[in-house]
């Protein structure tokens, strides 16, 4: 096993800004609002589940439908791209239907684990060894519950302001991550 502290640490990063869960606190609140209790343990654990998943597997099944890492990691890159346009400029442009509830289908899949998520986790197992990018998920899915858990007083602490900004640092992030994917990956499609 090949632990190395700036890779948990890279990895860390990188999923906490394609994860955004400080950025989804309108959404979680919302959600609360709307269906009442959130099960933040259960959505912690299936979407961590999810990402190791993914992490072992996820190239397994793209083999399986042809397509390789890189091809892979490049259409993730756009991805990633108009997620730090969204969280930028504030605008949304992918627009998904209102949950009923909130249980692991709207939490876990795909507002912590969903596809932006996978693609990085994709990525990231192209450059740095599985068991710091585990650990890095485990980290996130720490901070995520404790993010789930409080929320409301995260709203309160931060205030509606404190979000945005949060969320536009996270977004340049995030946006130097996706031209940084690209750049490494368009390489290996020529």
């Amino acid at each position: 096993m090949n632990f190395d502290l700036k890779e948990i640490l890279t990895a860390s990063m990188i999923l906490f800004a394609v994860i955004d869960i400080i950025g989804s606190i309108p959404i979680i609140i919302d959600l609360r609002k709307k269906v009442g209790h959130i099960q933040s343990e259960k959505a912690s654990i299936v979407a961590g589940l999810l990402m190791i998943v993914f992490l072992f597997i996820g190239k397994e099944i793209l083999n399986l439908i042809g397509i390789d890492v890189n091809s892979f990691a490049v259409a993730g890159s756009f991805i990633l791209f108009f997620i730090a346009l969204e969280m930028i400029l504030g605008v949304q442009l992918y627009k998904d239907d209102a949950p009923e509830t909130a249980a692991v289908v709207p939490l876990a899949f795909p507002l912590i684990a969903g596809a932006g998520t996978m693609t990085s986790i994709l990525s990231l197992r192209a450059e740095y060894q599985p068991i710091n990018i585990v650990i890095a998920i485990v980290i996130n899915i720490i901070f995520v519950y404790v993010v789930l858990k409080s929320s409301g007083r995260i709203e309160k602490v931060l205030g509606k302001q404190g979000i945005n900004v949060v969320r536009k640092i996270f977004g340049v992030i995030l946006l130097a991550i996706a031209v940084k994917l690209f750049a490494t990956n368009i390489k290996g499609l020529f």
